[in-house]
């Protein structure tokens, strides 16, 4: 539980926040090749953040009374041929929950908690390598974002577990990778243009990663660098009809790490977090995330 006045309790209604962070790219270890006729990448994980603060509209950092978001994930990448994958990323369970809003001065409860369970939204797509010479790669992907989640859910419409619109991700990236004093090392880049429905701005969004093995080749210690500025080119304000803040003109620019470890050639276990250390209307915690997953040379 959590003790805010009720000014404090006043303000922070008006910043319900709808978690813009990427997930997916967490969950997509090793996607920076090809996988190659019939072979694949799956894993199933779970996500998860807890934030008591937040980035409002000027980037400044605000508190608000503490909310949780969860959800457990299949994420998936077949090699159709050898040079085009297909991905699909599938929240299955999704809940956004809220904790009890406690007075700073009597103690007493002035709004009950909540929590709304539902599916999340899927990401469709594919990807075509269209260069590989040498130690480089390139691609190109097309991710569909389908409005399965729900973007009114709770008493109050502000639990949201999707954004309801459809949207149109197309990136492309390049990767490189060698060995130092013989460990496997790669880099990647990728830069990309989100078009977005229903009055939501187009976004830009790009990043950096890196991963080295070690332990004989068992283990992958990845860290990112992702950004995503929004073209403030939408019709939505920044309030949804219940005023609380909405997933419009989201902004951020995020580090993570993650380390994924080989229990067999195929079969591991992964853990990671990510966090925003800038942005505008988006939590200011960290998520977190592991899972098992399966990866078929």
């Amino acid at each position: 539980m959590q003790k805010l006045n009720n000014l404090e309790n006043k303000e922070m209604k008006k910043y319900i926040i709808l978690l813009g962070l990427i997930i997916t790219c967490s969950n997509s270890l090793f996607a920076q090749w090809s996988k190659g006729k019939g072979k694949g990448y799956y894993k199933l994980s779970a996500w998860y953040l807890k934030s008591d603060q937040h980035y409002t509209n000027t980037g400044a950092i605000d508190p608000n009374v503490t909310r949780t978001q969860f959800n457990t994930n299949v994420y998936a990448e077949y090699g159709l041929t050898n040079k085009i994958d297909l991905i699909a990323y599938v929240p299955f369970f999704s809940r956004a929950a809220q904790n009890n809003q406690i007075s700073g001065t009597n103690n007493n409860v002035i709004q009950n908690g909540e929590s709304f369970n539902s599916f999340g939204d899927v990401d469709f797509g594919a990807r075509y390598a269209f260069y590989k010479k040498g130690k480089w790669a390139a691609d190109v992907k097309l991710l569909l974002g389908l409005p399965t989640g729900d973007d009114s859910g709770g008493s109050d419409g502000s639990y949201q577990t999707g954004d309801g619109e459809f949207n149109q991700y197309l990136s492309t990236s390049l990767g490189y990778s060698t060995a130092f004093n013989g460990l496997p090392f790669y880099a990647k880049t990728h830069i990309g243009y989100n078009n977005r429905s229903k009055g939501f701005s187009d976004e830009f969004r790009g990043g950096l990663e890196a991963g080295l093995n070690l332990f004989n080749k068992k283990f992958w210690i990845i860290t990112r660098l992702n950004l995503v500025k929004s073209f403030k080119n939408g019709t939505l304000n920044a309030a949804n009809s219940n005023g609380s803040i909405f997933a419009n003109n989201v902004e951020y620019t995020s580090f993570g790490f993650e380390g994924a470890y080989y229990i067999t050639n195929k079969l591991g276990v992964s853990a990671g977090f990510d966090s925003a250390f800038s942005g505008r209307v988006i939590a200011a915690n960290p998520s977190f995330t592991a899972g098992i997953f399966l990866d078929i040379k």
